[in-house]
């Protein structure tokens, strides 16, 4: 069976791009791949520090970088470049996994949020380079702490929440983890997933692991330990402005 979907007019209305101009654009990529990019990335990226180069590669070693010598930071281009025209705009929209619940989130909500958070890092000791695994269900701090390592330098990895401790543990050894931020429990299709319980069996194997910090998102009761912290206590009174970090094009991001 096939079934064909109209775009809504309104959609349609509202993009900036046709079939006529996808073809060009297309040309372009292919005729000029380097000029076609460089425009491309300094009319869609914020950059601190532009770029001279756009690609450096080389087939026979199999090795190829883009930018390289340009500086900027993807918190800054995902929240940061948005305001103040966009601050009560719509950034998120998170859908719960209960029919009927969810949360709109506008971009200064999403900046002051990822801010607290960053902050709340560096005050653990985060820093430029440092990995931080994140274990969480699909709610809104999971955004949240991906966009404040990009925001610090620190390099995130994010492990599927329905893992089992013996493939957290894997993770968090492999990348050299000092933070794992994880949630009390998750829900997903109607079952509770004991994230925090995973957490401690895995965290009890990986000696580098220096902090758990804990999102109450069912807000049932959850062991705690020494490395134990509450999400929710480390951004208390934290600002919501955090400097960007100066991140090379090439830097590793997650």
């Amino acid at each position: 069976m096939k079934q064909q979907h109209a775009i809504p007019q309104g959609f349609k209305q509202g993009s900036d791009i046709t079939p006529e101009k996808y073809q060009a654009l297309y040309q372009e990529s292919i005729q000029s791949p380097d000029e076609f990019w460089r425009k491309q990335a300094l009319e869609r990226l914020v950059w601190q520090k532009e770029f001279t180069q756009v690609a450096k590669n080389n087939m026979a070693e199999g090795t190829i970088s883009w930018f390289e010598d340009g500086q900027l930071n993807a918190s800054v281009n995902c929240i940061d470049r948005h305001l103040p025209a966009k601050a009560d705009e719509i950034a998120i929209i998170w859908e719960a996994d209960s029919p009927g619940q969810h949360q709109k989130i506008t971009y200064q909500e999403l900046h002051d949020e990822v801010c607290k958070l960053s902050n709340a890092m560096i005050k653990l000791g985060i820093k430029k380079g440092d990995r931080v695994c994140i274990y969480l269900p699909m709610i809104p701090e999971a955004a949240y702490s991906m966009l404040a390592c990009a925001r610090i330098g620190a390099v995130h990895s994010v492990v599927f929440g329905g893992f089992s401790p013996e493939a957290l543990k894997d993770r968090i050894l492999d990348a050299d983890a000092k933070l794992l931020i994880t949630a009390d429990e998750g829900i997903r299709g109607g079952k509770t997933i004991p994230l925090k319980l995973n957490a401690d069996a895995a965290a009890a194997q990986c000696p580098n692991l220096e902090h758990v910090v804990t999102v109450a998102h069912t807000k049932n009761q959850v062991p705690l330990h020494a490395k134990d912290l509450w999400y929710h206590d480390i951004i208390q009174g934290q600002s919501t402005e955090c400097k960007p970090a100066v991140m090379n094009a090439e830097d590793p991001l997650f």
